[in-house]
């Protein structure tokens, strides 16, 4: 795990020309977003902006299809002061899910965000941080999140923070989120050659933006954190609405709406004990997965989302660690060397960020080897060679890598 995450440590130096983010009146500038997992686009976004007005249609998947349309209005600094957005989801659940408006508008004292949908209106206030931006979170969003990292930028330069210092955020949710959670913490973090950091309580990890000298955000990589999307600008505003209709004719031709990384359950029998896995799946989608997908040297949550729990009915050694009947959480190590260390865990029921090494029960190696063909979705299996012997297979793309089960 990347430990500045629990103590954000960062360097600020200014990105050249980043206030151009807040356009001049005249004519529109017209541009938008494309973010990809893998061979997969998961959002797109036209946007127009004119002075102070941002105006931005898009469409996303996540995993539902969502159909926005949103009008941003800025103040000198580059805080939405007041945010109008209308929210489409063809396959909610209920009439409340499928249309709702939201407002949001930051004053001096509180952020206000109404929603109103088919079940009434709801009204929640947030106390403001005097000096602190307040900016929406939208997943997916790419616009706002240009405008979030700007808000910070100019904050900063107003401020005169020195190098060493980090451009703090507070930011507040109107959309999915909205139910759930109230002021999240962000920071900002400028880097040289117009690199930019972001961090926020709800993102794991640091996603990583590039600005050009006008203060255009050109690029945004989830690289750095457990959402690896690839986002781009595009210097003409898409056809978001053929787009979306395609997105929405595929989710509906496709019945049930799949998650991203969907949870599984696989059991095993080595002899007379009963052994079971709960994980996140992933997909590959084409990526490079060991040293990106999964870093090297970093612990791995072993899958997705929360973090994978394993369950022995009985006494066993894996990987010749000593288990007790009783349910553990397993993690993994890949080195730059191509070993792997398999650790035991016994927290359970955590997310997948939040691995306490005090609380392993051990660390061993695993077998590496490579697939003669890939596996497009992780898989871990439990597999049996006789009544007390059996092993731990975890596939991806095109590694193996297993653990050796024994029953005491």
């Amino acid at each position: 795990m990347r430990p500045h995450l629990t103590r954000p440590i960062v360097v600020l130096l200014a990105v050249a020309g980043a206030a151009g983010l807040t356009a001049c009146g005249g004519a529109a500038d017209r541009y938008g977003f494309v973010a990809t997992l893998g061979r997969d686009t998961v959002s797109l976004e036209s946007v127009a902006r004119n002075g102070n007005t941002v105006t931005s249609d898009e469409v996303d998947r996540f995993p539902r299809v969502r159909q926005r349309h949103t009008v941003a209005t800025l103040d000198a600094a580059g805080v939405i002061t007041h945010l109008a957005m209308d929210i489409r989801e063809p396959s909610g659940a209920t009439p409340a899910a499928r249309e709702r408006h939201v407002v949001a508008d930051v004053g001096a004292d509180s952020v206000r965000i109404t929603v109103t949908d088919s079940s009434g209106t709801q009204h929640r206030a947030f106390p403001v941080t005097a000096g602190t931006p307040m900016m929406p979170h939208v997943s997916q969003m790419y616009s706002l999140i240009e405008l979030y990292m700007d808000a910070a930028l100019a904050r900063g330069r107003a401020t005169h923070l020195a190098a060493g210092d980090s451009v703090h955020v507070n930011q507040y949710y109107v959309d999915r989120e909205f139910d759930q959670f109230p002021l999240h913490e962000g920071w900002v973090h400028p880097l040289a050659d117009g690199k930019v950091e972001l961090w926020h309580d709800w993102l794991s990890g640091i996603g990583l933006a590039t600005f050009d000298p006008a203060g255009r955000m050109l690029k945004y990589s989830g690289d750095g954190t457990t959402y690896k999307v690839d986002v781009t600008r595009l210097t003409a505003a898409p056809d978001v609405a053929g787009f979306g209709a395609r997105m929405v004719e595929a989710e509906r031709a496709a019945g049930a709406v799949k998650p991203l990384s969907p949870r599984d359950t696989t059991r095993g029998q080595v002899g007379k004990v009963a052994i079971m896995v709960d994980y996140g799946r992933p997909y590959a989608r084409g990526r490079m997965l060991v040293g990106n997908v999964i870093p090297y040297g970093e612990v791995w949550r072993t899958g997705a989302n929360a973090a994978t729990q394993f369950t022995t009915s009985a006494h066993i050694t894996l990987a010749g660690l000593d288990l007790p009947a009783g349910t553990y959480t397993l993690w993994t190590l890949p080195h730059k060397e191509g070993d792997v260390q398999l650790i035991v865990n016994r927290e359970t029921g955590q997310w997948g960020t939040a691995y306490d090494e005090e609380k392993n029960l051990g660390m061993k190696p695993m077998v590496v080897e490579t697939s003669a063909t890939p596996i497009e979705q992780f898989t871990i299996s439990v597999e049996a060679t006789d009544g007390t012997h059996g092993a731990l297979v975890i596939r991806w793309g095109p590694f193996r890598w297993s653990a050796p089960i024994v029953v005491k």
